[in-house]
């Protein structure tokens, strides 16, 4: 679930060449993959300058939807071990993550407008109001994103594991962006 390849070796016996040689094409591929978001910001770069506050929220926006993507992967992967979820299910699981994903994401962005009201008040309300409706979107996407990569592994018979965690994060980052800067633009310029 952290973007390792598979090692069937006891990791006190792997040799340190080994570890490494099993961890660096995941961490590159994630770290190429994050060209995604510095392209998406790229695009936003005269949003940003017109309103510098919201870069400020940038983090807590793409770690907000990293979580709830990675909270509905690791569920589904869970519930793909019981047996309790197969491929067959995907329509229902992606129904019933987009309704949490509603309901979280209502509340994060309730929490978050009050948040936001009393630690940044200099933002103002259209700010406070485009940031938290942006955490509610991109809740609901990552939750949708986050149940839908492990089932896509299984069909591609590859480890729904190697879904979870950092790639769902990667994928997330650049959606909330785009969500975050679209909804930003409607409302602020």
């Amino acid at each position: 679930m952290a973007a390792l390849l598979p090692s069937d070796e006891e990791y006190l016996k792997t040799p340190v060449l080994k570890l490494a040689r099993n961890r660096i094409v995941w961490l590159c591929v994630l770290m190429v993959s994050g060209t995604l978001s510095s392209l998406v910001i790229s695009h936003y770069e005269t949003l940003l300058a017109t309103v510098m506050a919201l870069s400020s929220f940038i983090t807590i926006i793409t770690g907000t939807g990293g979580n709830a993507g990675s909270q509905a992967s690791t569920m589904i992967i869970r519930g793909m071990a019981l047996g309790e979820i197969e491929v067959k299910d995907v329509l229902r699981v992606v129904w019933k993550e987009v309704r949490v994903g509603a309901l979280c994401g209502i509340a994060l962005g309730a929490v978050n407008m009050v948040r936001m009201t009393f630690f940044s008040p200099s933002t103002g309300f259209l700010v406070d109001f485009t940031v938290s409706i942006s955490m509610a979107a991109v809740v609901v996407l990552s939750k949708t994103i986050g149940c839908t990569l492990p089932i896509l592994a299984k069909i591609l018979k590859v480890d729904p594991a190697m879904m979870a965690g950092p790639l769902i994060s990667t994928l997330v980052d650049a959606v909330a962006l785009i969500i975050y800067f679209s909804i930003a633009t409607m409302l602020l310029l």
